[in-house]
């Protein structure tokens, strides 16, 4: 099996529905905590307007300071919406850019103030720029599984989107299930539609747990060969611009079980388990993730 990629978006995701915004210094030191634990990517911010989103009107300076003072191997990833964020990710030196377009047209214009083909035009066009820029880029599909506002979303409409992003080149694709709506079968379905049209598509998953079926959905998506996951410490966050709000899969959570399957035994699951826990102390209140609170099952082996 290819190598499990862990894409940690606490950070942006994780922060972004917070009323109280957290202290640079301290996003700087669970970025670096995470990192330091053998996360593969971390997600630092989004690249918006910020008062749209005021927590992460601070993700340029935090960029800068963490790739002034390298924080090891980790790829630093940030969420960019439009031309102006692609600016501002390039001029800090974010390493990775991640671009999307929704599949909801409500959900978009919430979100962009743009229709789904508007905003799909402009991300290839961004995409391409920071392609030329010698940039990571990652593109996804928003409200892929469903949508709070419009229900469900034909499959269809979100194949032609991975089609518009593969004709253009971009081969790095993740799906995100924005409104919680995802079910296994539907997960393997459109992972299986995506491989047939391009077998060597690098394919990411983002599953929001807002009904429960978070995990279920990663491991049918890992069954189905997605090699990069995205989660967030203690399961905080959601999207602020969706019906039903709610958190991811958490982090700890996911890693507690891939190495029950003899996964990423490198992760310092300790180590995402304190901050899980430190985060939750932050904010002064339980997050929706479980294995910070129990603790990890205690693996022996068999007489």
């Amino acid at each position: 099996m290819p190598r499990v990629i862990l894409h940690e978006v606490g950070p942006r995701d994780g922060l972004q529905m917070e009323r109280t915004v957290v202290p640079l210094a301290i996003k700087e030191d669970w970025i670096r905590r995470a990192a330091a634990a053998g996360l593969d990517i971390i997600q630092v911010g989004s690249f918006v307007h910020p008062q749209k989103v005021p927590q992460m009107a601070d993700t340029d300076e935090l960029v800068r300071r963490l790739t002034a003072d390298p924080v090891g191997g980790v790829t630093l990833s940030g969420l960019v919406l439009n031309e102006k964020g692609l600016e501002r990710g390039l001029a800090c030196g974010v390493t990775m850019v991640c671009l999307g377009a929704s599949a909801s047209d409500t959900h978009s214009r919430k979100n962009t103030g743009m229709g789904s083909e508007e905003a799909t035009r402009r991300i290839v066009g961004a995409a391409r720029a920071a392609v030329a820029a010698g940039t990571q880029v990652q593109v996804s599909v928003q409200s892929a599984f469903g949508c709070g506002f419009e229900g469900p979303i034909p499959e269809e409409r979100v194949l032609a989107m991975v089609r518009a992003y593969l004709d253009a080149g971009l081969r790095h694709i993740s799906l995100a299930d924005t409104a919680g709506h995802a079910h296994p079968a539907q997960v393997r379905r459109l992972f299986a539609a995506i491989r047939a049209l391009d077998p060597v598509v690098e394919c990411t998953c983002h599953f929001h747990n807002t009904y429960g079926l978070g995990m279920a959905n990663i491991f049918a998506a890992l069954e189905g060969g997605v090699t990069s996951f995205e989660t967030s410490f203690g399961g905080l966050g959601g999207c602020p611009f969706t019906k039903v709000a709610a958190g991811n899969v958490a982090t700890e959570d996911f890693v507690h079980a891939l190495q029950h399957t003899g996964l990423r035994p490198d992760v310092k699951l300790a180590a995402l388990i304190s901050l899980a826990g430190d985060v939750a102390g932050h904010f002064g209140r339980d997050l929706p993730g479980f294995v910070y609170k129990t603790g990890p099952i205690t693996r022996t082996e068999s007489p």
